[in-house]
């Protein structure tokens, strides 16, 4: 009541629509016919705001803010009766799961029995990617429809169904598209394809401000949109979720059911229920005669798409594509058809009603299906093991899964000392082991089994390997943990379901330290943001070639040392205090360079970090997503300074102004010039990653050559037309993991064992490095951990190079084959680019 009260703020004029109680539409309270133009994310917001003081059927949400400030919303819409009731349906709803929730009054809900007229609940969320905006106009129209009193078919639907709609899930990728768009546009629409107003200028408005695709972030949660986004969303958990999208515009309309592969672990019923609601759209669509094709393209296997993680959490989980991309108000597609924006947000708004309606046709078989999913998790789980034991061999990762951990509601215990047995993810074994403390143990006996063994399953199986996205993200590896799977359940003397890794200790408050230096661990990107405020703050920090030990402790090459030496004016102690604090680093004081095994602190050995200055390449030659994981691990997971750079603006820029330069993936015309080859060697540090290592093979200069592939031992022979999709994965690599030896006593590797686990998504591998260079990370022939890889690719990658280094003059080129930043929850990856910053060449 109290939100409805502060909504009445939004101005005069909606008071006034409201004391008239008849509930505009959006095209009456916009002044424009849907789809003649395309509304302003503000204007929506407009509208959803005057339905939430109009209508006394909704619960308008303000759950969030995007990173350019834009708000995030979402509106629950019930019957009148229910909407009073919204509290109590929720808590019972995650009661159905098995996930115990608090009301109110204090009282548990976990175990209680739900009403024989439990609600189904249906999510709707629209316009994920800011260029296939159709949706958001239909969102628009779909909340009209539901709270207008006057429509008899869907206040009957509202007796049995609770509907969440969010209009759209990405505004700051929406508004770069619109803005674009009605900058290029004349005073009609022109349908010809090759109009300007068709092409969309780099980057495009598919992601975020950081360049992220939000619909791949659902389970990582990396990007501030989704952590709002799955906050709420796991505090309802809906039976149906559908996510709208659009492709290709000469493409008719997709729906499901979904194609293969099929993960195995989805149910008969959340299958059959797909085809249910499918036949239910078809119905309305044969009706208008609107083209649709389904079963096709889109499969069911990747865990963090808006259709596959609530899938793996117990909902009918769809995606429904429309044909539209870059059709702008209208174009006219290969076939001679025009389509408009009226046309691709109806068919959106077709099915966002028959979805609605099927659901309740059906509410209490899927309430009931429901239940009958987290039953089956908590006292049967279906993975292959029944628990998993994460060693705690490095803290900051350890801690960094379990918040990982939490935010998908996957629950978790502290270890108690005892021996077991378990399938050892880093050997491929089964082997004996002895549990700690603060190992962290899970679990399969629990609501969120299902996402959990998805998550930690040591190879994903494929039935079809013609998928849409990577093939394999077990935790293990995303993490560089090494984990156990055990057969049967382990119990620990832990009470609490997630207990939690303990921080580093600290002083007591008042504690005054006066050390000759100060040692950190270097094993993860806590300890990077750690370094990164000492060096903002002008502190000297040097870095161990080797290891050494000290007062009683070990520490590895790349530890951290902060010295009096060089830093005495600087309020050293209460400043390291503070930031070792806030950035949840252990340091060690040292009360003499004396150490007892290895060089001392004063040694040649011992490097100063000179703090860098950053360079990120941006613009049309580079690809949007991977650039903008370089700009958000530097912004928002280090918060260290870079500036961003046009590729075909370098020739303008001062390169002496930097010390290193990053190419992330992209097709660099004239790469590399004389000039960066120059800066290069009077000392500068480049960057490379994927297709930007593939331009400097061969160059003069640079010692990097792509693997030769014996092409006699690939046979021809004669192929079926109709299996030329199916032909040409042999050699796909669409994201598999792949072990490679690791040099960890280069600066690249410090930080690591001898070992890093590599996310591959190309067949991309190279000769060895000559003498000028330094093969940090090689795959050797049994490299080859989990995913899909095609046949030929497989022969191709190994014995070869996927990390190096090489010495040009007075600078260097570091060589990253692979990206560590992949959509920035490839964890272990981010300590390894960060040597490529802090550590090399220093």
């Amino acid at each position: 009541m109290f939100k409805k009260l502060l909504l009445l703020t939004v101005g005069l004029c909606f008071a006034l629509v409201a004391s008239a109680q008849k509930i505009m539409t959006p095209s009456a309270f916009l002044g424009y016919d849907l789809g003649t133009q395309f509304t302003p994310h503000q204007r929506v917001i407009d509208y959803f705001k005057y339905v939430a003081v109009t209508s006394k059927q909704v619960d308008y949400k303000d759950y969030g803010t995007t990173y350019e400030g834009r708000p995030l919303i979402a509106m629950i819409i019930a019957s009148a009766d229910n909407i009073k009731k919204l509290p109590e349906i929720r808590f019972n709803n995650l009661a159905l799961a098995g996930l115990e929730e608090n009301n109110a009054a204090g009282k548990s809900v976990t175990n209680a029995a739900p009403p024989a007229n439990t609600p189904v609940i249906v999510w709707l969320s629209y316009n994920v990617h800011g260029n296939e905006p159709s949706s958001t106009e239909a969102a628009m129209q779909t909340l009209y429809d539901m709270v207008d009193t006057d429509n008899a078919k869907t206040q009957v639907w509202l007796q049995n169904t609770v509907v969440v709609i969010d209009p759209c899930l990405n505004p700051d990728g929406r508004e770069r598209y619109v803005n674009f768009y009605n900058s290029a546009k004349g005073a009609m629409p022109d349908i010809n394809p090759t109009a300007r107003e068709h092409v969309e200028p780099w980057p495009q408005g598919r992601t975020n401000h950081y360049y992220f695709d939000l619909n791949r972030d659902w389970a990582w949660q990396t990007q501030r949109e989704s952590k709002a986004r799955m906050f709420l969303y796991n505090s309802w958990l809906p039976q149906i979720h559908v996510d709208f999208h659009e492709q290709g515009y000469n493409s008719p309309y997709y729906f499901a059911p979904a194609a293969e592969p099929f993960h195995k672990d989805i149910t008969p019923w959340q299958k059959e229920f797909q085809t249910t609601i499918g036949k239910n759209n078809a119905k309305y669509f044969d009706k208008n005669g609107w083209l649709y094709f389904t079963k096709e393209e889109f499969d069911l296997l990747y865990p963090s798409y808006g259709d596959t993680y609530p899938i793996y959490n117990g909902s009918i989980g769809m995606t429904y594509e429309q044909g539209g991309i870059g059709a702008g108000l209208a174009i006219t597609t290969h076939v001679g058809d025009e389509l408009t924006l009226k046309d691709r947000w109806t068919h959106h708004h077709s099915n966002s009603l028959s979805t609605i309606e099927s659901a309740s046709a059906n509410a209490n078989k899927a309430v009931a299906e429901f239940k009958k999913y987290f039953d089956n998790s908590r006292t049967n789980p279906t993975g292959q093991y029944k628990a998993y034991v994460v060693k705690n061999d490095n803290n900051d990762k350890a801690r960094s899964l379990t918040d990982f951990l939490k935010n998908n509601d996957i629950k978790y215990t502290l270890g108690t000392k005892v021996a077991a047995a378990g399938y050892n993810y880093f050997t491929g074994k089964t082997e004996r082991f002895d549990v700690d403390e603060h190992d962290i143990v899970i679990s399969a006996y629990q609501p969120k089994s299902v996402l959990l063994n998805v998550l930690f399953e040591p190879k994903t199986f494929v039935a079809d390997s013609n998928t849409y996205d990577i093939t394999a993200w077990s935790l293990p590896y995303v993490y560089g943990l090494r984990t156990y799977g055990l057969n049967e359940e382990i119990k620990t003397t832990n009470s609490k379901l997630t207990d939690v890794i303990p921080l580093p200790p600290q002083p007591p408050a008042g504690t005054v330290m006066h050390a000759y230096a100060y040692v950190a661990k270097w094993q993860s990107i806590t300890n990077v943001k750690f370094l990164t405020e000492l060096l903002k703050n002008n502190i000297k920090v040097r870095y161990a070639e080797a290891a050494f030990e000290a007062g009683g402790k070990k520490f590895e090459a790349g530890s951290l040392i902060i010295a009096r030496a060089g830093n005495v004016d600087k309020g050293l102690d209460n400043l390291l205090l503070a930031t070792a604090y806030n950035t949840g680093v252990e340091l060690t004081p040292l009360n003499s360079g004396f150490v007892d095994k290895g060089v001392d602190l004063g040694s040649a050995s011992v490097h100063l970090i000179r703090a860098p200055k950053v360079m990120l390449v941006s613009g049309e030659s580079t690809s949007a997503e991977a650039m903008g994981e370089v700009w958000h691990y530097f912004e928002k997971q280090i918060n260290y300074p870079v500036t961003l750079v046009n590729y075909n603006n370098l020739g303008y820029a001062k390169l002496s102004d930097f010390d290193v330069i990053i190419f992330p993936n992209g097709d660099y015309d004239g790469f590399p010039s004389e000039r960066l080859q120059g800066w290069v060697n009077d000392g500068g540090k480049l960057i490379v990653l994927q297709d930007a290592v593939a331009q400097l093979a061969g160059k003069k200069g640079f010692d990097i050559k792509a693997k030769e592939v014996d092409t006699t031992k690939i046979k021809p022979s004669v192929k079926a037309y109709a299996n030329r999709i199916r032909n040409a994965i042999t050699t796909n690599v669409p994201g598999a993991i792949y072990k490679i030896d690791l040099d960890n006593t280069h600066p690249l590797g410090f930080g690591f064992p001898g070992y890093y686990y590599t996310l591959k998504l190309s067949n991309d591998i190279y000769e060895l490095l000559g003498n000028n260079g330094w093969n940090v990370g090689t795959v050797r022939k049994d490299g080859y951990v989990a995913g899909f890889v095609g046949d030929n690719s497989k022969q191709r990658l190994k014995n070869g190079m996927l990390l190096g280094v090489q010495s040009i003059g007075r600078g260097s080129v570091v060589y990253l084959v692979d990206d560590p930043l992949f959509r920035s929850f490839w964890e272990n990856g981010k300590l390894l680019f960060s040597n490529a910053v802090f550590m090399v060449g220093q």
